[in-house]
């Protein structure tokens, strides 16, 4: 299963971006936007250079202005093949020229900018050298939602995302996990991902046993053992866009303790899913999985967010946790995965993408959410 190639986006849809992310920088009191090769200047204008390097590449965003990008001459030929290079003016600088000073003549001398988090340091430091009365702020804290609303064509390759993942977990849930190393469990997802449409595999945890008990556990060299609960959390890019799914298998039958504990996890990954609805606030979706969780006893072992954005990137604003009070909004998609750690002895966690819909939400990931036994 790859499945059908999604509707490519256009000069216009980039078009739009660029000019929605001017706006939204003008109405937040920023005289514009920088951004750097990484997953904003991917989404803005469909360009990714072909190596990340010290030479400065730049996309300036401003209200009222056309967007501007600024790359280095050797790599101008394939900025202009970018699908949203009609939309922008390239202004190319050669080795042994001062890029900075070319920006620095597209940028107000007094403003403040909103600047793409993976910026390097030494490009900024260059633009504050050149413009001493220029001001810097991230582009998460300064415009945080600004990829958080997803458009229809979006929505269709996040969710083609997880119906990818989703096969993937219908494939390994029927392979031997007993006398084999986490890592070599690890790999077989891996390879699955790729072959359901994965262009790029972001993470494959295997945590068994006692190692279920570390969220962010990396597949090691344990062997898997009969007893064991397992816990799978996956994900990567398909046609640029995200995927991410953990579901926590059992090796043979489980102990009446650890079916509870299950369960549990399960009752709040459904409380914190049907917390979502245009309007709640981020907050409320971990409010609400956290509460079963605390209510059984467990909550000093609930020990993360209860989920994350997702898009061009598996982890993004806005994140559902305690204080965010962004208001849910119609294409919206984010991660609902709380977990239960026991130090030393087990982990479960169960995770779904979820849209926000008119009137509620919409799961992207369908697999058994009921304990499954592997062998």
């Amino acid at each position: 299963m790859t499945g059908t190639a999604p509707v490519p986006f256009t000069a216009d849809d980039y078009k739009a971006r660029m000019d929605r992310a001017a706006r939204q920088a003008a109405d937040a009191g920023l005289a514009g936007l920088l951004v750097a090769p990484g997953p904003d200047l991917v989404w803005l204008t469909g360009y990714a250079p072909p190596a990340v390097t010290e030479r400065l590449t730049l996309l300036v965003l401003a209200a009222g202005r056309e967007p501007v990008l600024v790359v280095p001459t050797l790599e101008a030929p394939d900025a202009e093949k970018a699908t949203g290079a009609p939309a922008l003016a390239l202004r190319d600088w050669t080795d042994g020229k001062d890029p900075y000073a070319l920006t620095a003549a597209l940028l107000d001398a007094q403003g403040r900018f909103g600047v793409s988090d993976n910026a390097w340091a030494l490009h900024l430091l260059g633009l504050q050298k050149t413009l001493p009365g220029t001001s810097y702020v991230s582009l998460t804290e300064a415009l945080p939602m600004l990829r958080a609303v997803k458009d229809a064509a979006e929505l269709e390759r996040l969710a083609a995302a997880g119906a990818a993942a989703d096969a993937a977990f219908e494939e390994i849930r029927n392979v031997r996990f007993s006398g084999r190393r986490e890592s070599e469990v690890a790999a077989d997802l891996a390879a699955l991902l790729r072959r359901f449409g994965h262009s790029q595999v972001d993470f494959t945890i295997v945590a068994s046993g006692p190692n279920g008990a570390n969220p962010h556990h990396e597949a090691g060299d344990r062997r898997i053992e009969r007893g064991d609960m397992v816990v799978l959390d996956f994900g990567g890019l398909r046609d640029g866009y995200g995927s991410d799914t953990s579901r926590t298998v059992h090796v043979g039958e489980p102990t009446e303790e650890e079916r509870r504990v299950h369960d549990l996890v399960r009752e709040a990954q459904e409380a914190g899913f049907r917390a979502v609805r245009p309007g709640a606030a981020c907050q409320d979706v971990d409010r609400a999985a956290r509460a079963v969780i605390a209510d059984a006893g467990y909550g000093e072992y609930f020990i993360h967010r209860t989920g994350h954005g997702i898009g061009v990137t598996t982890h993004e604003p806005p994140y559902m946790i305690e204080g965010e009070e962004q208001p849910l909004v119609p294409g919206m998609c984010f991660s609902v995965e709380p977990g239960v750690y026991l130090p030393g002895r087990f982990g479960v966690r169960i995770e779904d993408i979820v849209t926000v819909t008119e009137n509620g939400g919409r799961r992207l990931n369908d697999t058994e959410r009921g304990m499954v036994t592997v062998d």
